[in-house]
């Protein structure tokens, strides 16, 4: 399934190496990426890198000639690569490239491309803070805004001349997640509540080792981005994990799986809709020590406890919200998924097998089969797990109209 076509044009700073970061983030969340660079980008990233990542040419010049490997199908090829792209981003647009953009300029394929693309446009500028806040580039901005760009200003801190202000590129999941509401604009969850646990627990040993597992919350951050994209009101309860919040999203962040059970029942009646992917401890130690446990030669048991069954309980409370839970399993996957959903009352189902390379755990990728309780199961092949985030959430508008004929 070929995916949703953007351009990514890449000017000559110093971020410009975070730019390949946002190429593979674009990918993730089902982009087709066609990458531009200016003259001034090649001195700080080889066009190899994004050919390499995206699978696609990359294009460097306007004109072919001295030697150049990117040789143009034809001379108005910027017309056919305006036409064929949904979205063009621009990561990092330095200072030049945006007054070249503000002012019609087009003097190499990107800023040519510019002026024929009619599409969105998402710029993310990055340059020195003073530079930033210099009136020329302050009213290039505003000529830009007024024509209608989505512009992501920059991020404070460290900069690369030593000091510190406003002029870091945003994080790369943070550009690709824009630039993907951008394309979407889908309201059908408009009047939703999602509530959508993530990632692992951690029940401590003792105070500086815990009981945990290998989830990283990227497909329960997936599905929390993807509920927010298309209008709904999302309540995300994450374990630890090292990912960015999601934009317009509710973060509550928990350890252990006491909390997250006490997160969830705190927060359930306001749901229509309960997606927990959250991978949470089956045990604890009821009663940890306060100080480090030293290590002997001795044999050392722990006297577990099991967790509250989060899942179930949601199930014996819920009312008319619909319930996905999520099944990671070694074997038998449909047997084990058609025997969670019936033993803890879900409408769905997601269940994947952890056990085969590239999907499930720690991956960005996920093939999962949705079991419902209407009977029908739907095998979803692997994708980026925001791809697959999103035909999860095709199926909950589909489902309750299912449930709610099967009920009458």
């Amino acid at each position: 399934m070929p995916g949703i076509p953007v351009i990514l044009g890449v000017g000559g700073g110093i971020a410009a190496y975070k730019s390949a970061e946002l190429a593979r983030s674009l990918m993730e969340r089902g982009f087709d990426v066609r990458t531009v660079m200016t003259d001034a980008a090649r001195e700080f990233i080889q066009p190899l890198t994004f050919a390499a990542l995206t699978g696609n040419k990359v294009v460097t010049k306007l004109f072919p000639g001295n030697g150049s490997d990117d040789v143009l199908a034809s001379s108005v090829e910027h017309i056919a690569v305006a036409r064929e792209n949904r979205l063009m981003v621009v990561a990092p647009a330095t200072a030049d490239l945006l007054a070249r953009f503000a002012h019609g300029l087009a003097n190499d394929f990107l800023t040519t491309l510019y002026l024929a693309f009619e599409g969105p446009v998402l710029l993310c500028p990055a340059m020195n803070s003073a530079m930033w806040q210099h009136p020329a580039t302050v009213h290039n901005m505003e000529v830009l805004r007024q024509r209608g760009h989505t512009i992501l200003e920059p991020d404070s801190g460290p900069l690369a001349c030593g000091t510190t202000g406003s002029g870091r590129l945003p994080e790369p999941e943070r550009i690709a997640a824009l630039a993907s509401r951008m394309v979407t604009q889908r309201h059908d969850f408009d009047h939703e509540t999602v509530l959508v646990t993530a990632g692992p627990t951690r029940e401590l040993i003792d105070p500086v080792r815990f009981i945990s597992n290998r989830s990283s919350g990227k497909m329960g951050y997936a599905l929390a981005e993807a509920a927010a994209s298309r209008g709904a009101r999302v309540i995300l309860i994450s374990g630890p994990v090292h990912l960015p919040a999601p934009e317009g999203v509710e973060l509550i962040q928990v350890q252990t799986a006491l909390e997250m059970h006490d997160a969830v029942m705190s927060r359930l009646d306001e749901a229509s809709i309960v997606m927990k992917s959250a991978a949470v401890a089956d045990y604890y130690v009821a009663d940890p020590p306060r100080h480090k446990v030293k290590k002997t030669s001795l044999r050392h048991s722990l006297e577990l406890e099991p967790t509250p069954d989060i899942l179930a309980e949601i199930g014996r409370r819920k009312k008319d919200q619909v319930l996905v839970g999520f099944a990671a399993e070694t074997e038998n996957l449909i047997l084990e998924a058609r025997r969670k959903l019936e033993s803890k009352n879900c409408d769905m189902v997601v269940a994947n097998l952890v056990s085969q390379d590239g999907t499930g755990f720690e991956s960005d990728e996920n093939e999962v089969v949705l079991v419902q309780r209407t009977g029908e199961s739907i095998h979803l092949p692997r994708a980026p797990k925001r791809v697959i985030a999103d035909q999860v959430l095709d199926q909950v508008p589909k489902l309750r109209l299912a449930l709610h004929h099967a009920q009458n």
